[in-house]
């Protein structure tokens, strides 16, 4: 299919988000993330599922068979693109509320735009709350720092620092 000129892409990924949710419910699937981006000259839709204790290739596949049939039905992109269903895996981007406030007391990895009053731009902890675009991690020596979400550049589940 043709992109409608003029037509923005921007909220296909909300629109993703809607169709999908109920799907993960009814397969006790938590929706981690959806994105919806251009990559060379295809365009990808990607679903990042989860649930507890992760998921495996037979989740993905059964999500993945019967998102298939929504979104021929509902149709809601107008431009050709590659659908993938996968993990978020480790180290996994926390973007929205939901992903902080499910991964309160776990470590994270804030990187922030500018560095602090040390000079420091990335700093490891464990994540204490969420609030309003504004949480607060336990550092290693016991101390909380406080964050913005506008001031950091990534903030990511730190599950994966063992594998370097």
């Amino acid at each position: 299919m043709e992109k409608e000129k003029g037509k923005k892409t921007g909220n296909i990924a909300e629109k993703i988000r809607e169709l999908a949710l109920p799907l993960c419910r009814e397969q006790g699937l938590f929706l981690w993330d959806v994105r919806f981006e251009k990559e060379g000259a295809e365009q990808y839709l990607r679903v990042f599922i989860d649930k507890d204790g992760g998921v495996d290739m037979d989740d993905c596949e059964r999500f993945s068979r019967e998102f298939n049939k929504v979104l021929d039905e509902v149709d809601p992109i107008s431009v050709s693109y590659v659908f993938e269903c996968g993990s978020p895996g480790l180290g996994r981007t926390l973007r929205r509320p939901e992903h902080f406030l499910s991964c309160i007391g776990d470590q994270v990895r804030v990187k922030t735009i500018r560095p602090d009053e040390n000079g420091e731009r990335e700093t490891v902890g464990r994540l204490v709350s969420y609030q309003n675009k504004q949480f607060v991690i336990e550092l290693p020596d016991g101390n909380n720092k406080d964050f913005d979400l506008s001031e950091c550049s990534s903030v990511k589940l730190n599950d994966d620092e063992d594998l370097f």
